[in-house]
């Protein structure tokens, strides 16, 4: 999802919320407050309906639903959206929080005697309103808390992963927050009807998110069957699943699973589907996880591989689109398996161009690799861009691949910074003739 993209699907879901709940609000026919008053009532109880709708989106989008894949182009996009809606439901969690610490200042200001008549309530209940009122501050705090250890990417993934486990018990408590503490009226409403289905989503994906159960029907458990590092510190794992495996198309990545203490991590495909259950990754050891997985991993080992997810799948927009393939390091690995693919279906093979970028080419094993896959694909021309001769790949070099005929499509895989680069110079140059496809993978 490209970020103006990703902008205007945030801003429809909120107005689609704002909408619903103006559309209750005209309908409150309950005595007026004085204006200060009803300002303030509103906009606490608005920021706080924001917040916990948001936040319910949130949680549903965490369960990881394939489903949703198509109509927003992969899973790294649904993560994005993700991890963006949960930033905007702690803004307007801080919000409602803000105003609820100003009721003094409105009391000083105007005084208590223009503000509605509260509602009576006695007893039990009473008693689970005002419980309802600490659980959500302090709840709100450790959001707060979280979101900060979120975007601090020096926070070790190991400890934030533990630490992010702790969000569907929040929800949960914000949800028992929401519901004893939201006006009656609501529930005649359609404010109403809407949070009991966000609350009910919401509370469902909590649960399954605490029972470990994300992805359940899309894992396979199998054994590592091979292993074998390069001098590039790149590690290739093949694995053998078990029949449960629903196989894959090129691109595609899974999550796998080779410590459940360390948990799930993704990585791309990088092997054809062979109808085996066996699939190949290469791994370079980047972070913290990969730079100590060679010590590790055995064969014979257990692993868990829970997908397969993504859209990187270079299915063409059309007959007449230009195909322009872009690989930098390991972000090969989605091209070697479409190589891989196309090897027994060479009638199949659309024209293209392949860009690899190495920093080394002498040193690279992919340079080989690739060599060989396109040997017998003569329609993929091989362009190795070797950065230690000073050979780095621009754009005025793949404008002289493009014959202005038809869209220019890309399929990259490499650097997030530099994916950004070629994309803003393309889309400049070429002024909309251009398709850029790739994905950005992140968890956090």
């Amino acid at each position: 999802m490209k970020q103006h993209k990703l902008s205007i699907t945030l801003t429809l879901i909120t107005v689609c919320i704002f909408i619903i709940w103006g559309w209750s609000f005209t309908m409150n026919t309950a005595a007026m407050s004085s204006l200060p008053w009803e300002i303030y009532d509103n906009s606490l109880y608005l920021s706080g309906f924001m917040a916990i709708a948001l936040m319910s989106v949130t949680m549903m989008l965490a369960t990881r639903p394939a489903w949703l894949e198509t109509p927003f182009n992969g899973l790294d996009k649904i993560y994005r959206l993700h991890k963006w809606m949960g930033i905007l439901a702690v803004v307007f969690a801080a919000l409602h929080w803000l105003i609820e610490m100003g009721d003094d200042v409105i009391k000083s200001l105007f005084g208590r005697s223009g503000r509605a008549p509260e509602l009576d309530f006695s007893g039990f209940i009473e008693m689970m309103r005002d419980a309802a009122e600490d659980v959500g501050e302090w709840a709100v705090y450790l959001v707060f808390a979280m979101l900060v250890l979120t975007l601090w990417k020096r926070f070790p993934y190991n400890l934030w992963r533990y630490v992010h486990r702790v969000m569907p018990i929040l929800y949960l408590l914000l949800v028992f927050h929401s519901v004893l503490l939201a006006p009656l009226v609501w529930w005649q409403q359609p404010v109403g009807l809407l949070m009991v289905l966000l609350l009910t989503g919401g509370s469902v994906a909590s649960i399954v998110s605490l029972r470990g159960t994300i992805g359940q029907s899309r894992k396979a458990q199998g054994a590592i069957h091979a292993i074998s590092t390069t001098s590039a510190g790149i590690i290739e794992v093949e694995c053998q699943l078990e029949n449960k495996w629903q196989g894959h198309s090129a691109g595609q990545f899974a999550f796998v699973t080779f410590n459940q203490t360390e948990g799930a991590h993704p990585f791309t495909i990088a092997s054809s589907d062979r109808g085996d259950g066996q699939v190949t990754f290469q791994i370079k050891a980047l972070g913290d996880y990969t730079k100590r997985l060679d010590h590790k991993l055995k064969i014979g080992q257990s692993v868990t591989v829970e997908g397969p997810y993504g859209r990187f799948n270079f299915k063409p927009k059309n007959a007449t689109t230009e195909q322009i393939w872009i690989a930098g390091g390991i972000g090969v690995t989605p091209f070697l398996a479409r190589l891989e693919e196309l090897k027994n279906k060479s009638e199949q093979s659309p024209l293209a161009q392949l860009h690899y970028s190495s920093s080394d080419s002498a040193t690279d094993p992919f340079v080989k690799r690739l060599q060989e896959a396109c040997i017998d694909l003569p329609l993929i021309q091989l362009h190795i861009h070797d950065s230690s001769e000073g050979k780095k790949l621009t754009t005025d070099q793949l404008l002289t691949h493009y014959s202005k005929k038809a869209m220019m499509e890309v399929w990259f895989c490499g650097p997030t910074g530099w994916a950004r680069i070629l994309e803003n110079e393309l889309r400049e140059k070429l002024q909309g003739s251009l398709l850029f496809h790739r994905e950005a993978f992140e968890l956090r």
